[in-house]
């Protein structure tokens, strides 16, 4: 079968590999769709931290069960999308639920070989039904399940000012869960063409493009308070630091960015606001299904999402240009 091999930072091939079998407990999947990411944007050019060269790249992933052992809910061609977090089960994380920060985690496409191929096998309990949806819908559920972990671990709800700092696909996925649980919503980024996106296909309340007056802006958006929830998906360290400024008192700081870097922060400042700050990593089979009941009412602007595709064998030179801001990508999907 063919895969899509990131072999060191700069040099992505398709090369030839053996399908792989199903083990005791595995399900095969026949890979149709796979969503490309920052994360895996981050790989080609050299600075995501949790990787070894050369990696199979892809964890936004659906298909198509090829094969399923004896007594399975699935049967051969039901849809699916891949909850693409290998999680121990048994380490006080995953004991207490946390599955998707397990001691022992590993992520396809990051610590192991990922999905951007023809066939995967994976745990059975992996493996997530997208009944009424399609293969554009199921490979989009995971990012969007990121960007809905985040918003449930903030508290966000009717009534919340949130401000998204980052308009690329995961803050965008905030934005949408965020206004799904009724609060009124900025977003702030440096481009122009992602904030009139969030604008006219999500139908947030404030756009800010970010400038050396942000602060004064934002301040005026909320007559002097600033925001309940601040949730950052910029991935870029200087922004990361800047967010807690725009922290009302009692307030929340979500991080769904994670770089190479410290982030630091003035104490005076964040005890004053008695801030709450979070991290927040990759999602649950609880946030999957909040994403796809979600889905299914129409929340969710799949096709204006879904801006960029192309074939697994043009994904090398295609991914690079994705990647380049002026490329106006909001979601690219290789096809298999």
């Amino acid at each position: 079968m063919k895969a899509l091999r990131c072999d060191e930072p700069g040099r992505l091939s398709v090369i030839q590999r053996d399908v792989p079998s199903a083990g005791p407990g595995e399900v095969l999947v026949r890979i149709r769709r796979v969503g490309i990411c920052g994360t895996d944007y981050h790989i080609v050019q050299g600075n995501q931290p949790y990787l070894e060269y050369p990696r199979v790249i892809g964890h936004e992933l659906a298909g198509e069960i090829a094969e399923a052992p004896s007594g399975s809910a699935f049967k051969t061609g039901d849809i699916v999308c891949i909850e693409p977090y290998l999680y121990c089960g048994t380490c006080r994380a995953c004991r207490q639920g946390k599955t998707n920060c397990c001691q022992h985690l590993q992520v396809l496409g990051v610590h192991r070989d990922g999905g951007a191929c023809e066939y995967i096998a994976v745990p059975e309990r992996n493996v997530v039904p997208v009944t009424g949806l399609g293969l554009d819908e199921a490979a989009m559920v995971e990012f969007l399940a990121i960007g809905a972990h985040g918003v449930r671990r903030s508290g966000a709800g009717p009534g919340s000012r949130v401000a998204v700092v980052g308009a690329g696909p995961i803050g965008i996925a905030a934005a949408i869960f965020a206004k799904a649980r009724g609060a009124e919503i900025s977003v702030l980024d440096m481009n122009a063409l992602r904030l009139a996106f969030c604008r006219d296909e999500l139908g947030v309340d404030h756009v800010v493009e970010v400038s050396p007056d942000v602060g004064d802006r934002l301040k005026a958006i909320t007559d002097g308070d600033f925001f309940d929830v601040v949730i950052d998906a910029t991935g870029n360290p200087n922004a990361m630091m800047k967010g807690f400024s725009y922290v009302g008192h009692g307030g929340t700081y979500v991080l769904l960015s994670i770089v190479r870097a410290d982030i630091t922060f003035n104490d005076p400042e964040f005890h004053k606001r008695e801030t709450s700050l979070l991290g927040s990593r990759n999602a649950t089979r609880q946030d999957f299904e909040t994403v796809l009941d979600v889905m299914l009412g129409g929340g969710v602007p799949t096709a204006a999402l879904a801006s960029h595709r192309g074939g697994l064998d043009d994904a090398p030179g295609l991914i690079p240009l994705w990647s380049a801001p002026e490329a106006g990508v909001i979601k690219a999907l290789v096809e298999i």
